[in-house]
């Protein structure tokens, strides 16, 4: 474990984290590493990568059959990047820097920030076509 100290463990109640199931783990940990900026927490040999991004972690892991605990579930990452089911949306404090910092680092955005009154928003798409909303509050 990299940074035992950062694992999402509570020692009362919750926390939430998102599960990624993607094709490959080290691609998606890479893009969500070097583009957007987590940090990785655990790696498990050939099994899943817990990242930190900013105050949220993400469980980056491929797919696979039904199991005993989930016994008629197949996990499998998005078919179609046109069709989301889930969104991970992320607020910024300043979206055209955080637009022009992460495609520079590689990411592909669907468009440049719209500014629509109260907020500025863009969209891009991870390794595996998950839909990741960048937003910001543009009031005061």
């Amino acid at each position: 474990m990299d940074n035992p100290q950062e694992f999402p463990a509570p020692e009362e109640g919750f926390v939430v984290t998102t599960m990624l199931i993607v094709n490959d783990i080290d691609r998606s940990a890479d893009f969500y590493v070097n583009v957007m900026g987590a940090s990785e927490i655990m790696r498990v040999e050939d099994g899943p990568a817990i990242l930190g991004l900013a105050n949220t972690w993400l469980i980056i892991n491929v797919g696979g059959g039904p199991t005993d605990d989930k016994p008629t579930v197949t996990l499998a990452p998005p078919e179609d990047p046109d069709r989301a089911s889930s969104v991970l949306n992320i607020r910024v404090a300043d979206i055209d820097a955080v637009y022009e910092k992460w495609s520079a680092a590689g990411a592909e955005f669907l468009t440049p920030p719209q500014h629509r009154g109260p907020e500025a928003r863009c969209y891009l798409r991870d390794p595996d076509g998950y839909l990741i909303e960048v937003g910001m509050s543009t009031q005061s």
